[in-house]
């Protein structure tokens, strides 16, 4: 996967941003897309919204090493753009091979594009946020993105209101 070209995200990244943590993760987490950072760095949720993520997982007594984090596209978007439908169609079956090989016992989606994208959803995030999903037998966690919640911070208690029924 290295050298995607399945969509015009290939031409303009740095790096590929696959995804990383436990392969035995029992809870993984899916973002959108990577920004500025997760592209210079190659890694998943390095920069602020990551910093925030990070700090949530601590506060649940997690550590990034104990879960598995991902996005639904792997490429970065240019200028922090929504992936675009063919882009996420472009990634969507990578996707499915990781929680295929990791085999989470809950994942926790965050954000619009990574919830409507694995869910077949149009229920807007706001709406489905906070309420058990199914994706195959599979427990889904919808929140709200850490990069939502670094502009909005009145809305935190929400997501960490989701994290304690993931963590029950």
């Amino acid at each position: 996967m290295g050298d995607c070209q399945r969509c015009k995200l290939g031409r303009t990244r740095t790096h590929l941003v696959f995804g990383e943590g436990s392969p035995q993760a029992r809870l993984m987490f899916v973002g959108e897309a990577p920004g500025e950072e997760e592209d210079l760095q190659g890694r998943p949720f390095v920069g602020q919204a990551g910093q925030l993520l990070n700090s949530l997982l601590s506060k649940l007594g997690l550590r990034r090493e104990d879960v598995y984090i991902t996005n639904v596209v792997k490429s970065r978007p240019p200028k922090n753009r929504d992936p675009e439908p063919d882009e996420v169609a472009a990634c969507l079956p990578f996707l499915i091979k990781q929680i295929e090989s990791i085999q989470p016992l809950v994942i926790v989606t965050l954000g619009k594009i990574s919830t409507q994208s694995l869910l077949k959803t149009t229920a807007p995030i706001t709406k489905i946020r906070g309420t058990w999903q199914k994706f195959g037998n599979i427990k889904v966690m919808p929140t709200f993105h850490p990069s939502y919640l670094l502009r909005f911070p009145k809305e935190r208690h929400k997501t960490w209101e989701d994290m304690q029924q993931v963590m029950e």
